[in-house]
């Protein structure tokens, strides 16, 4: 059982979202207001947001924003954020991404869709808090990944990447020299049971790209194989 919370100020959509998840075994807290929200993430962080774009007090973007800003307190910068969105528009779904949200879905959605990424995202976190031996660090060249620290470091110099980005890069490290579809990397990087929006997939590798590769236009460690993905070369 998580606790879920909803933030989203259409009355009939955050009783739907409350119904559903209820049903789905999660305790639900509801908000309407973009401010009240943040507080109340702040003082009591949930183990998932679903987050609407539009709100009365503080937008979405804003609130995703603080969260990911707050990096003393790992319950609040880490928590899952799903955005909820009236618009589809590319760039507010990358303004999204941007900000630290890990997922977005435009409204209208199946409710099917929306607890299927919503487990997906819960997975996720529950698979990065595994117990185990300290995984071994990962390098490429100038490139060094210390999977358990989670901290990326290239000539020296700490990368600040985003924790989708990260886990990203982990994944394509751990399998060098390998064609990886966009679905594939979906499903194991991002928790997704069937086919999602690829183009996530490509927006966080263009983020990384600008991070790790000498000439971001011309890469040489995450290539493109058009038509099938992409291979991190070693």
């Amino acid at each position: 059982m998580a606790d879920v919370l909803v933030v989203e100020d259409e009355e009939s959509l955050l009783q739907a979202l409350r119904y559903s998840l209820t049903r789905a075994g999660h305790e639900v807290r509801l908000c309407t207001d973009g401010r009240v929200a943040l507080e109340m993430v702040l003082e009591n962080p949930p183990d998932l947001v679903l987050l609407d774009l539009m709100l009365p007090g503080l937008d979405g973007l804003d609130i995703c924003r603080r969260v990911r800003a707050e990096i003393a307190n790992p319950l609040v910068s880490h928590v899952p954020i799903l955005m909820l969105t009236a618009r589809d528009e590319e760039i507010d779904k990358v303004l999204g991404l941007e900000v630290g949200a890990d997922d977005y879905l435009t409204k209208p959605f199946s409710m099917h869709e929306l607890l299927a990424r919503v487990k997906a995202q819960l997975r996720r976190v529950d698979m990065d808090g595994l117990p185990g031996d300290r995984p071994s660090p990962l390098h490429a060249d100038d490139l060094t990944v210390d999977v358990a620290a989670r901290r990326a470091i290239r000539l020296g110099v700490e990368l600040r990447l985003k924790r989708r980005e990260l886990d990203l890069l982990i994944y394509l490290m751990r399998y060098p020299n390998q064609v990886l579809s966009r679905e594939r990397l979906l499903r194991n990087v991002w928790g997704y049971e069937s086919a999602g929006d690829t183009r996530t997939v490509d927006v966080h590798v263009r983020w990384l790209r600008a991070k790790i590769e000498n000439d971001p236009t011309n890469p040489t460690r995450i290539q493109t194989v058009r038509g099938l993905g992409y291979m991190f070369i070693a």
